[in-house]
């Protein structure tokens, strides 16, 4: 799937939640607990996502072209916003990695159910994993 379809996929699922704050709450968290688990020899201090204020850890690895991620936190709502991302930008290429607009956060209305820090947080995640993105993409055009 593309991001985009990804996208449109959890714009559907969290419109079946009709808004209810609590509810988002609860699937956000519940997302959290189906991603897979991170190897605790992962969970070091170079792989932590900077600006986030619970600890969220982040790896990503390049097979056949494709980026993969793997991440976790110690929160069950910043892991759940984690997996998210993971959903949208696993396997998918460098270039496509960064040339993603997301827009999900938008159409769900995430600012409403988190705040400043937990969204400067996600922010940094994004950011991270388009640092992955372009770290393999230069990695690809060196070797070309």
């Amino acid at each position: 799937m593309t991001p985009k379809e990804v996208q449109d996929e959890i714009i559907n699922e969290f419109s079946l939640l009709d808004g209810d704050m609590e509810m988002t709450v609860f699937y956000i968290m519940e997302l959290g607990q189906k991603l897979p688990e991170m190897n605790d020899s992962a969970k070091v201090e170079d792989n932590i996502v900077k600006g986030c204020q619970s600890k969220v850890w982040l790896t990503a690895k390049m097979e056949n072209g494709k980026i993969f991620f793997e991440g976790d936190s110690n929160t069950a709502i910043t892991k759940g916003l984690v997996s998210l991302l993971i959903r949208i930008f696993s396997c998918q290429s460098p270039e496509t990695i960064l040339n993603t607009d997301l827009y999900f956060m938008k159409k769900i209305g995430m600012e409403r159910f988190i705040g400043t820090q937990r969204s400067n947080g996600f922010a940094s995640m994004i950011k991270q994993m388009k640092l992955y993105a372009l770290v393999f993409k230069t990695q690809l055009i060196e070797r070309a």
